[in-house]
């Protein structure tokens, strides 16, 4: 990704951001233009925390139960919103504790990241109540398996059941949302928006 990210911060305006949750990548992929990084495990590594806090980066936290090769097996939540706000709240405190700004700091709810279809059902209509952390809200429910789950439908042919996530994502106050289809998401926002400001 290197040398994407090189060419990439020569030509284009906007922030480019990093998914990974490996502290030497998340470290060369700064010194090569990148400004933020994503990280599925939430800042769990100090060595994370240390690369993006000596950069000066912005960081997206997210919530994933276990590890990525064991997220999806068998997930279980005593108290699903109590306990991803917990782990949210934790990761912030610790992220601003290495040095991190809190005005960089993004959180995101991991939907799909050790969850059931019952679990990300109640994360996008609860999303709300991760407000109370003070920190922007982001949602990638874009094209994933709960959404094939509900229409029986591969990952190409859920263009129409991301947008209504997104919709609704938006409505319950999140701020970013991360996509494969911006142009009918911008779209369909662009709409509720409108609807919801006039």
């Amino acid at each position: 990704i290197l040398p994407a990210i090189k060419a990439l911060a020569k030509k284009v305006r906007v922030p480019i951001s990093v998914d990974t949750y490996k502290p030497e990548v998340a470290r060369q992929a700064l010194d090569c233009g990148a400004v933020c990084v994503n990280d599925i495990c939430g800042l769990r590594s100090p060595g994370m925390r240390k690369a993006v806090s000596r950069h000066k980066a912005g960081v997206v936290i997210m919530h994933m139960q276990g590890e990525p090769r064991t997220m999806q097996k068998n997930p279980h939540y005593v108290s699903l919103m109590d306990e991803v706000i917990n782990f949210l709240s934790k990761a912030v405190a610790q992220a601003t504790g290495a040095g991190i700004a809190r005005e960089g700091i993004v959180i995101d709810p991991g939907l799909g990241f050790g969850k059931t279809l019952e679990h990300n059902l109640q994360l996008l209509n609860s999303l709300g109540e991760l407000k109370v952390l003070g920190r922007p809200i982001l949602a990638g429910c874009s094209r994933k398996s709960f959404i094939g789950k509900i229409l029986g439908l591969e990952a190409k042919e859920r263009v129409f059941g991301t947008v209504a996530a997104c919709v609704l994502a938006a409505r319950q106050g999140a701020k970013i949302l991360r996509v494969h289809d911006v142009k009918e998401v911008r779209q369909a926002l662009k709409v509720f928006d409108t609807i919801t400001h006039n």
